[in-house]
């Protein structure tokens, strides 16, 4: 018996009693009694059962923010790029319809998979994929994280992607998958630098990234738009990488990793004299601080995810979700 499977045996005996202990330690810290440092234990992010719960409490808080146009309906359920995205969206909605989403259609979520990572200290998190009845065939991907036992599971990373295009995940024999550190040296791009590394090819281009629709499509599209007549539009790209909008990654059985990051985006338009600047849509309009005269700003935030080899080789992006999170005339 290898060194590594007598470790997972011997923690898979004790994660009871582990759990057991930190559960009473919470109802003793107060008297003083007995602290016991959970945070420090190797433990799976949460049950397979309060995990299905999570999905649902998000699901149900997501319909009711898009039926009503309200965010403070799933705030407490979204956080980093999700947030952002998702309350400018419905901020929009509401300045366009304040009765309501008249097209509303709830979402539903079936062939739930979920993926919970051991580790130790916060924050912990997991990941649901499940077939969504928007979106087209495509997967929805959630990123379930909190940073303590007495706050709330949130969404952090929302993504859209193909079926069957998500890997398979490196799992002990209780099935536990595997988080990577932020710092992991033994991939192509460590995921604490894929925020910084894409913005930068946004810009410049290279071969970090495959070849796709969010990658060398993306640049390509951007070329086409930078000038047309009467009318330059400028980007800027920046890394956004610190509290929830961190990366997150796990293990896959090629030695690998799926990683989540989140990268910051501005375009300006701007018109020649004489021109106008076309506003694309009623929710960016909505939006629109001050008077578009002669230019327009759009901030957004994109949550990204990728598979990032082991060793080397180009890091492919499976799912890029933007939304729009401010906008200014000038």
């Amino acid at each position: 018996m290898t060194r590594e499977r007598s470790r997972r045996r011997l923690r898979r005996r004790d994660r009871n009693a582990l759990i057991a202990a930190s559960l009473t330690a919470l109802s003793l810290t107060a008297s003083g009694c007995v602290v016991v440092h959970g945070e420090r234990e190797v433990l799976p992010a949460a049950t397979r059962a309060e995990a299905a719960r999570v999905v649902t409490a998000f699901t149900d808080a997501y319909n009711e923010a898009d039926k009503t146009y309200d965010s403070s309906a799933d705030a407490p359920y979204v956080t980093g790029a999700l947030a952002d995205i998702d309350s400018a969206r419905l901020k929009a909605g509401h300045v366009n319809n304040p009765s309501g989403n008249p097209g509303h259609t709830p979402l539903t979520l079936t062939d739930v998979r979920i993926t919970i990572p051991e580790k130790a200290g916060w924050p912990r998190w997991f990941v649901a994929d499940a077939r969504g009845n928007k979106g087209g065939d495509a997967r929805w991907v959630l990123v379930f994280t909190r940073d303590g036992l007495d706050e709330r599971w949130q969404v952090a990373y929302l993504t859209l992607v193909a079926p069957g295009t998500l890997p398979e995940f490196e799992k002990d024999e209780d099935g536990w998958a595997e988080a990577v550190p932020a710092n992991a040296g033994e991939l192509a791009v460590r995921p604490d630098a894929l925020s910084k590394t894409y913005a930068a090819y946004l810009k410049n281009g290279g071969k970090t990234f495959a070849d796709g629709r969010f990658t060398s499509g993306l640049r390509a599209d951007r070329r086409k738009e930078a000038e047309k007549p009467g009318l330059v539009r400028q980007f800027i790209d920046e890394p956004l990488t610190h509290g929830a909008y961190a990366p997150l990654a796990l293990r896959t059985t090629d030695g690998g990793a799926l990683v989540f990051f989140t990268t910051h985006h501005y375009e300006k338009r701007t018109a020649y004299t004489g021109a106008t600047v076309p506003v694309p849509n009623k929710d960016v309009r909505a939006l629109i601080e001050g008077e578009v005269k002669q230019s327009l700003t759009m901030e957004s935030v994109a949550n990204e995810v990728v598979l990032d080899p082991a060793g080397g080789g180009p890091v492919r992006m499976l799912g890029r979700v933007q939304g729009l999170t401010s906008a200014q005339g000038g």
